[in-house]
């Protein structure tokens, strides 16, 4: 386990950073001590070794966020995609340097460039292939539902600030669900609460129907990601979650 100084050592990140990523939801600690410090464990390290790389390829954080998030998420096929693109990267660079050591070849007296030489080098046509193909598979997989899209629309003008906000108002509403767990799923607080989860994800991302809400509470309890980091909040808050929700959308229907 590492404390959130020491990953920053170990990744060369800023204890800001890290913070930073944690506030807008992308990278928690796998617990948070009595003492309030942040404890990091190996999936956290590998996810922000993730992050890193996404980010190497120019990635906002909020798409990183959405790829990482992926159910279907595969980290070794993530991995493959990266080195094509970080070799491709590579290449261009070793290309700039060229350009330089003749543009300084040039200067001093020697073979003078054309001013073609002198841009080549910056294309980045591959590397813009190979990232939208990246992309393109996330689109093929969410692209075509409306919840997708409608992300996608809501999500393009969020600044980081923005994110913090939508986050902080998120861990709040998780935090209150959390505090009535001892009243049951069916308390009216609960349900109430329930309710502005559901509104939450309407207001910020994608219309949440009672159909998609239903299917979200099915997902924290049966995919082993999002169990693990809704249980880091509270042990058993997955299935209350999921019991709690199906309380609400029960009574939606009724």
């Amino acid at each position: 386990m590492y404390k959130v100084k020491e990953l920053s050592d170990v990744a060369g990140v800023s204890v800001r950073t890290l913070h930073h990523y944690d506030d807008i939801g992308l990278l928690s600690p796998q617990l948070i001590g009595e003492n309030r410090f942040r404890y990091y464990g190996e999936e956290e390290v590998a996810r922000l070794q993730q992050i890193l790389l996404l980010k190497e390829m120019d990635f906002s954080l909020s798409t990183i966020q959405q790829i990482l998030d992926d159910p279907d998420f595969d980290q070794e096929k993530a991995l493959q995609h990266q080195k094509v693109l970080l070799k491709e990267k590579k290449r261009r660079l070793d290309r700039i340097l060229n350009s330089i050591d003749q543009t300084l070849v040039s200067l001093r007296g020697g073979k003078k460039m054309s001013n073609q030489d002198k841009f080549d080098s910056f294309d980045r046509t591959e590397i813009e292939k190979h990232q939208k193909r990246y992309e393109k598979e996330v689109k093929d997989r969410w692209g075509d539902t409306d919840a997708y899209k409608q992300s996608k629309a809501k999500t393009a003008s969020y600044t980081e600030e923005d994110w913090k906000r939508i986050h902080g108002k998120s861990e709040a509403i998780d935090q209150a669900i959390i505090d009535r767990m001892d009243h049951g799923p069916d308390d009216e607080e609960v349900q109430r609460l329930i309710g502005e989860k559901r509104q939450h994800i309407t207001d910020y991302f994608y219309t949440c129907t009672p159909e998609i809400f239903r299917g979200l509470a099915d997902m924290y309890v049966n995919d082993s990601r999002f169990t693990k980091n809704i249980e880091k909040k509270q042990k058993g808050y997955s299935e209350f979650l999921q019991k709690a929700i199906h309380s609400y959308c029960d009574k939606l229907a009724d």
